[in-house]
């Protein structure tokens, strides 16, 4: 992990003061599991003084965790591990748990985050239909043209461009019009 749990605490101290999900009951939870499971940590007394309803649940919990501070690293995994288990959205909304969930694990590959150049979210098949309806609309056009005028200089030009098959296509179309 790198930092150590009382780092993290600390770190993670005013925004858990400032959390508004962390209600009275869910301090009191809490406080419970770490006074049931770890009495060590947290004694009788001193939970009781942190269940105190009398005192504003921000004081209480930013006393809480001053208190946990004091205890050492044993008990500031605790109580990560209590919130984890009680309050879930918030132990991941932690910022130590969004840092380290946006730094890269050496063991993974790199996230490689590929950004396409969308200028419609069509696809490419709509663009094919588009591209077809245009040549065709191209071809009408320099056809009827060939039928008004005679013949179209234009398709042998746009013959040129083009595969030996396309060429000789539009090459023949050309001659045979100007022959008529």
């Amino acid at each position: 992990m790198g930092d150590s749990f009382y780092e993290q605490l600390m770190e993670d101290s005013a925004f858990l003061r400032a959390e508004r999900r962390l209600d009275t009951d869910l301090v009191d939870k809490l406080t419970l599991q770490l006074n049931r499971i770890y009495p060590q940590i947290l004694t009788d007394k001193e939970a009781s003084k942190f269940r105190n309803l009398d005192v504003p649940t921000s004081v209480r919990l930013g006393e809480l965790l001053t208190h946990l501070q004091g205890k050492g690293e044993e008990a500031c995994r605790e109580f990560y591990r209590a919130l984890h288990l009680h309050v879930e959205d918030v132990y991941y909304s932690l910022p130590t748990r969004l840092r380290l969930r946006d730094s890269l694990d050496p063991l993974k590959s790199p996230r490689v985050y590929k950004q396409r150049c969308v200028l419609n979210d069509r696809g490419p098949l709509f663009f094919l239909g588009c591209f077809s309806c245009a040549v065709g609309m191209a071809l009408l056009y320099y056809h009827t043209e060939a039928k008004v005028t005679g013949g179209s200089k234009a398709l042998g030009v746009a013959a040129l461009g083009l595969k030996r098959k396309a060429q000789e296509v539009l090459i023949w179309y050309t001659e045979e019009s100007l022959m008529k």
